[in-house]
């Protein structure tokens, strides 16, 4: 059974041909199973793709593209998909966080007959602050997306290629891969794995990007837009409670003074939701004008490592998923 190795690089030329040669020494003791790369750099800042065109020269089963600009993590996820041809597609990282030696766990758990298996953690080694923004992650994505409650997501996952195929039709600018695969299937297993220390530099994750990655679940849920309602029908039940007893109190004790403050601070309230509001609503109509005018989902610059037919083959099916028709 072929296992697809989707891993989306950026600033990774000290690790990923690491990343490469021990995914390989654990497939070679795997009898069951063989694998192929597809490598996907996402706009390096250093001589990444250089090393995947030489890891592509040295494995003949090593693919290597490299995308026009940076797009993001998931965006380059959703490009290796695309490429990807084996029965079982394992998404990893490029730092040895996710280490090569947890990958027959994965692979066990996924004979049980699940469709998307998740590697989770028994031990976090990220800083408090990516613990707790992976923490808000986890329990936004239970009420946003539809995440199963048993279910922990992670960035360490195998998926099967029947879930694969549906997931590729997803043509949007701003995916979020694990959306996807809970749009697709609930047949999801957990299984405990270890988190490694990452072999090299820093998370390339700032909060900007991160906060951008989480504005993505808007692409899936109109929940905001549902809790923007009864918040604004809350908000103007408590104003004419409010009235109805500064009225009776007035007709009760005409020398009650009205309160400037007090007015100011109703005013600053109802003006912060009211922006609050429009916040949400404008990021729905900018992700709206942004699918309309066709914003690719990713745009490939040249591909390594496949014959010139699969490429043609291939390209054109990258073509078609990097734009959206409007």
């Amino acid at each position: 059974m072929l296992v697809s190795v989707v891993i989306p690089c950026y600033n990774s030329s000290h690790t990923i041909r690491e990343v490469v040669e021990q995914v390989t020494k654990v497939f070679q003791e795997l009898e069951k199973y063989s694998c192929e790369f597809v490598l996907v750099n996402d706009s390096s800042k250093d001589h990444t793709f250089q090393v995947i065109q030489e890891l592509c020269k040295t494995y003949t089963n090593v693919c290597g593209v490299d995308l026009m600009r940076n797009f993001g993590q998931h965006n380059a996820l959703m490009c290796g998909l695309n490429y990807a041809k084996g029965d079982l597609i394992l998404g990893m990282d490029d730092d040895m966080q996710t280490h090569p030696s947890e990958i027959p766990v994965l692979l066990a758990e996924m004979e049980k007959g699940y469709d998307v298996v998740y590697g989770i953690y028994k031990k976090h080694v990220n800083s408090p602050w990516k613990n707790f923004t992976s923490w808000v992650n986890r329990e936004t994505s239970r009420i946003l997306l539809g995440r199963p409650k048993n279910i922990i997501s992670s960035n360490f996952w195998l998926i099967r290629r029947s879930v694969r195929d549906e997931v590729i039709l997803f043509k949007n600018f701003n995916p979020y891969v694990d959306a996807l695969f809970y749009r697709v299937t609930h047949n999801i297993g957990n299984v405990e794995v270890e988190h490694h220390k990452r072999a090299y530099g820093e998370s390339n994750y700032t909060f900007k990007k991160m906060f951008g990655l989480w504005l993505s679940y808007l692409n899936y849920s109109v929940i905001p837009l549902r809790m923007v309602f009864f918040l604004g029908l809350f908000t103007s039940v408590i104003g004419i409670v409010a009235a109805v007893i500064t009225v009776i109190r007035r007709l009760l004790d005409p020398t009650i003074l009205v309160g400037w403050s007090s007015i100011i601070c109703i005013i600053m309230i109802q003006f912060g939701l009211v922006m609050l509001c429009l916040g949400i609503l404008g990021e729905y109509i900018g992700k709206l004008l942004l699918a309309v005018n066709a914003q690719p989902q990713y745009i490939v610059r040249t591909v390594a490592g496949l014959s010139e037919e699969d490429k043609n083959g291939q390209k054109d099916g990258a073509d078609h998923s990097s734009l959206l028709t409007p």
